[in-house]
């Protein structure tokens, strides 16, 4: 066992956490799934990362490196648990965060009565100072150290222990927000305080605001989970020896990893953690198959994530939501659907049927598991058809058919369906919900769904997948190996990647060259520290430049990207050229030809990227068809109830085919095959899933 170095991947989920141990030297790679534990998240990823040891047979002596994907920021904010939270802003502007945007859910057609939801602050609990910055950052008026005193005071005495700075133009100039801060840490000491300019450097007041103080919202909770498992992390890793720091990457919205101890200075880039290396995840393995074209499906026990990857690169956005809260950082481009495993069956007001949001999550769970659970849920309705079996991770949860049979009973009858019709209807909405989210990343998007492959994983990801083939038109559907622990096996694939941004706003013609050199210049020392701190050598840091570009008058952007080299002419036309194709690509039209409108840069940004040794995708060799995988048959409502055959998909090979009516049975997922469906296995082991007949390929 000496010399054996472990990476571990892990994803804490609402109902399951995921792990994946790879062992750096022969490939190897060990998955287990394990219940989550809602009151001590740490405690099911530290039970998770024991049992993959024990499958590796190696001590935690071994490990080299931990990533985690966490829920813990998405929580609190989707729960809206932001209580006993201060503002400090530039005098004049107390009602910023009340005057905020005028969008409006689902345009004005279908929100007579919409007001605006509640502030994340109340309005009593902000205070200004005085002070003012211009656009370009010099000072208008100097900052008012009695006012700031004065603030921070308050908040110490009505006991308000988060507060978040935004000043006016602090983006182009930190000056007050700094001495804001000495004054916070010499008046209020034991207060968490997060200023813009640190937070995020980019003008449009409102969503920095948002942003800033979603980030001191989420940093103590974040502080306290971090320290915490990283620190009993330290007693699993030791082996028999002392405790010992095993580098603990936290998984970033943006597509990367953070170290434990950045993370705790830069909480809001880990809002939408987990869904984010589920799309890394995919991205690789269908890169490897040769799919470039992929829409992912990410099905949990609380929620279903959906995204775009286009050649191996997931759609990123800095217009994303968590709740009712906007973030304005670089994030993987995810909707969230509340159509998981654990998703509550239920009859509206108006007599019909519904599912979801609410889930029953880990803890009751869905009735079937018989642990607490008094609604019936998606889980229940695929168990009662016959569609998964009566146990899950390998027999070691058994489930109660009965139970589930009941609840779904009681549903029906105030209904007034049959069971079977109750239950195939709970499954048609899941998959409505679960194709509308797929629309919102494709069609929204200006992207034609009917050109793209889903990729589907997570323990109920791929339970509709046949279904969603034909509300979509998708190619197919692509189904990895272990697919309900490729979101763990995504964060052995993700590089430390840091984002830097700072607002210039000129139009093309007047660029100032050198001064948008120094700019970036300066991105990429701030881009270059950070690596450094994570303990990489100057020869693996890389750096991407891209900017925020758009027609003059317009008032939002696109991101292109900015080649290496000199910032010149050339250059500048080489980028403008960039932004006419991409904004073609995006709305259907460009003005490249109409030399009246002038293009305008917005945002400069650095990306700083430190790479990381990716897993090897094995192939699998050649079957001889399907039969020995064949375990025997169970009755299965698809159409009608019909005999479906049981197979073990560990035990098919590249080449093999299974015909639907079918069940595809593993320790992390299942796969049910829909008549007039078919399952071939691709040479990396993934199930290709399509009608029958438009197979290529297949080995029967």
């Amino acid at each position: 066992m000496s010399g054996r170095t472990i990476r571990i991947g892990g994803d804490t989920g609402g109902t399951f956490t995921d792990v994946v141990a790879l062992d750096e030297e022969s490939g190897q790679l060990a998955t287990t799934k394990t219940p989550s534990t809602p009151a001590d998240p740490a405690q099911g990823f530290l039970v998770g990362v024991a049992k993959v040891l024990h499958l590796l047979g190696v001590g935690g002596e071994a490990v080299s490196a931990i990533s985690h994907g966490t829920t813990v920021a998405t929580n609190k904010l989707l729960e809206g648990k932001v209580a006993n939270l201060g503002f400090i802003t530039t005098e004049g502007y107390r009602h910023i965060l009340e005057i905020a945007r005028q969008s409006v859910p689902d345009g004005y057609g279908n929100s007579y009565f919409w007001v605006k939801p509640a502030r994340i602050v109340p309005a009593d609990r902000v205070r200004t100072v005085r002070g003012r910055l211009a656009a370009d950052g010099s000072v208008v008026r100097p900052f008012d150290e009695q006012d700031a005193i004065a603030a921070a005071r308050f908040f110490r005495e009505a006991h308000i222990a988060t507060v978040g700075v935004c000043f006016l133009h602090s983006y182009a100039n930190p000056e007050h927000e700094l001495a804001m801060r000495e004054v916070l840490r010499r008046e209020h000491p034991t207060a968490t305080v997060s200023i813009s300019s640190e937070v995020l450097r980019e003008y449009r007041e409102y969503e920095r605001s948002i942003t800033t103080l979603v980030d001191a919202a989420v940093k103590p909770d974040i502080s306290r989970y971090v320290e915490n498992i990283a620190r009993r992390l330290s007693e699993v890793t030791a082996g028999d020896g002392a405790a010992r720091q095993v580098p603990f990457y936290v998984m970033k919205s943006n597509g990367g990893v953070l170290s434990a101890a950045e993370v705790v200075r830069q909480p809001i880039t880990t809002v939408l953690s987990g869904p984010a290396a589920g799309a890394l995840g995919a991205a690789l393995v269908a890169g490897k198959a040769g799919v470039a074209k992929v829409l992912t499906c990410d099905g949990g026990g609380t929620s279903t994530d959906v995204a775009v990857v286009v050649d191996g690169r997931p759609g990123l956005t800095t217009e994303g939501q968590v709740g009712g809260y906007p973030s304005k950082v670089p994030m993987i481009d995810v909707v969230t659907v509340g159509a998981g495993g654990g998703s509550i069956a239920w009859v509206s007001a108006q007599g019909t049927l519904k599912v979801g949001p609410q889930s029953a999550g880990a803890d009751p769970g869905p009735m079937c598991y018989g642990t607490g659970g008094v609604e019936p849920t998606i889980t229940d309705a695929h168990l009662v058809l016959g569609r998964i079996p009566a146990h899950l991770l390998g027999g070691e949860i058994a489930l109660d058919a009965e139970r589930a049979r009941a609840g779904l009973s009681g549903l029906a009858a105030r209904l007034g369906m049959g069971l079977q019709e109750c239950a195939r209807g709970v499954l048609e909405i899941s998959a409505w919900n679960q194709a509308n989210a797929l629309r919102q990343v494709s069609v929204k998007r200006g992207l034609d769904v009917r050109d793209f492959t889903l990729v589907t994983f997570g323990g109920s990801g791929s339970l509709l997948a046949c279904r969603l083939i034909d509300l979509l038109g998708l190619q197919g559907v692509l189904v990895p190996p272990n697919p309900g622990n490729l979101s763990a096996f995504g964060l052995l694939t993700v590089d430390v990647r840091n984002d830097y941004v700072r607002t210039y706003v000129t139009r093309a013609e007047g660029l100032d060259h050198q001064r948008v050199q120094g700019l970036f210049d300066q991105l990429q020392s701030e881009a270059d520290a950070a690596l450094a701190r994570e303990g990489f050598a100057p020869a693996r840091r890389v750096f991407a430049r891209t900017a925020d570009l758009r027609y003059f008058g317009q008032g939002f952007e696109v991101r292109v990207d900015v080649p290496d080299g000199p910032v010149d002419a050339a250059l500048v036309e080489r980028v403008g050229k960039a932004f006419h194709g991409e904004h073609r690509l995006l709305y259907g039209y460009d003005f490249a030809a109409d030399p009246r409108q002038q293009v305008e840069w917005v945002n400069l940004r650095v990306t700083g990227i430190g790479p990381i040794r990716r897993p090897h995708v094995p192939e699998t060799p050649a079957g001889t068809g399907a039969a020995p995988a064949r375990t025997g048959t169970r009755r299965a409502f698809f159409d009608g109830w019909v005999e479906a055959g049981l197979y073990d998909r560990s035990r098919l090979r590249a080449g093999d085919v299974v015909h639907g009516p079918a069940v595809l049975e593993e320790f992390g997922s299942t796969v049910p095959v829909h008549p007039g469906f078919s399952a071939r296995v691709d040479r990396f082991a993934n199930l290709r899933l399509a009608r029958a007949g438009e197979q290529s390929g297949a080995h029967r």
